[in-house]
């Protein structure tokens, strides 16, 4: 079941360069009413209380924006204890909108804020928690492939922000 699930993580994060659509505007309120429907059984099972602001229309890859929102969202349920509590929210600053998925969950030390977004690297057990070590990668290579970047900022036991920018003028056509 690992080796299927790494193969599936693998192409995925391929697949980010190589099977990228066209970019068009997409609604990000709407992505994340996808999302959610996709987690809603996760969502139920969890009672996770999500908080979701107005979201701006972006120009980007609306099936890379529901992988990307996605992974970000299970993230925050996976690491949290307790009753998940998730906002969703957004903010324009100069040429670029800022998008922020926050949570109460158990938080990341800042020593490993970089090495989070490298492919395979894990920072829990695999028995304490599910996962392949490729979700942040592939995070980081679905924003870097619409010329923003993603970063995190978080202290342990207090939850975590994880933020990426999408430039409001995206001219990006190409599926590289």
């Amino acid at each position: 079941k690992r080796m299927y699930e790494l193969l599936n993580g693998l192409l995925a994060y391929s697949r980010v360069q190589t099977k990228g659509k066209e970019f068009e505007p997409v609604k990000m309120n709407y992505v994340l009413e996808i999302v959610i429907n996709n987690l809603s059984l996760k969502i139920k099972e969890k009672n996770v209380i999500l908080d979701i602001k107005k979201l701006p229309v972006i120009f980007a890859d609306e099936s890379q924006m529901i992988q990307l929102v996605q992974n970000l969202i299970e993230n925050s349920i996976k690491f949290s204890t307790g009753v998940p509590k998730i906002s969703v929210s957004s903010k324009s600053e100069n040429d670029y909108y800022i998008l922020s998925v926050k949570d109460e969950g158990i938080g990341i030390e800042s020593q490993y804020f970089e090495r989070i977004f490298k492919i395979f690297q894990r920072l829990h057990l695999k028995e304490a928690y599910e996962g392949t070590g490729l979700g942040l990668a592939i995070c980081k290579r679905i924003v870097e492939r619409h010329g923003g970047k993603i970063w995190v900022e978080s202290e342990p036991e207090k939850g975590s922000c994880f933020s990426f920018t999408i430039s409001k003028y995206n001219t990006m056509r190409s599926h590289a």
